[in-house]
């Protein structure tokens, strides 16, 4: 009798066994929408899963669509204004996600950016091109995984670009306009901060200053920052 209910147990636990590796390697499909407090949609915003960027974003009326595995964990909503709201999985196949308080529109005139050769935005150009000094970093490298935050980075590996706290100058820019803070952009959308982006979530940042900052106009008379962010190809 006691043989037969070990056996018994045993069967259950191979089952089980199979069912859950069934379960978490199965791709389920997540919707949902997003929207800010006052109800206003918010289109365009990239959707994370367990913290890293995937290749979806949201639609004009702020609904998302989304695959995921039985692994993954968390799901994330990221804005480049107002941050990153998160949510637990938990099985769940619907996920909708509300901003506190007001969110902007998020830029959709995307530009995209290349590695080698250098994506100027407006024109792809070989660097030896570039007359202006272009540092630039890879944040795929191991090492910057020990910075806390992307203003560490740009103080720690960018040589000619000072940081104090959260306040940015590159060096031996022309200032056209006022105040010294260069210009954001992060995967080809123009920002007017970087505060809400993680170590962990950047690819790469280059920096352009000189003339190879001046074909954004006065917008780039205090040098270009460009920060492109890990997708879920990249993993």
């Amino acid at each position: 009798m006691k043989i037969r209910i070990l056996f018994y147990i045993f069967l259950s636990l191979i089952s089980f066994t199979v069912t859950y590796g069934q379960k978490s390697g199965k791709r389920i499909t997540i919707t949902g929408s997003v929207s800010d407090e006052t109800k206003t949609p918010i289109a365009n915003a990239i959707i994370l899963i367990d913290g890293e960027k995937t290749d979806y974003i949201t639609d004009n009326k702020g609904r998302y669509k989304v695959k995921v595995t039985g692994e993954n964990k968390k799901i994330g909503i990221f804005t480049f204004t107002n941050g990153i709201v998160e949510e637990e999985i938990g099985g769940r196949e619907k996920v909708n996600f509300t901003f506190k308080g007001s969110v902007p529109d998020q830029k959709t005139d995307k530009i995209e950016y290349g590695d080698e050769p250098i994506d100027m935005g407006y024109e792809i150009v070989k660097k030896k091109a570039v007359t202006g000094p272009v540092g630039k970093i890879d944040g795929t490298q191991s090492k910057y995984a020990s910075y806390n935050t992307v203003y560490d980075m740009l103080r720690g590996e960018v040589p000619g670009v000072q940081v104090t706290g959260t306040s940015i100058m590159i060096r031996s820019t022309t200032t056209a306009v006022s105040g010294t803070e260069p210009m954001f952009v992060v995967d080809g959308v123009p920002v007017t901060t970087i505060d809400n982006i993680q170590p962990q979530m950047v690819k790469s940042i280059q920096v352009l200053k000189g003339s190879s900052a001046a074909i954004y106009g006065s917008r780039g008379s205090n040098g270009v920052i460009i920060i492109t962010l890990l997708s879920g190809k990249d993993r």
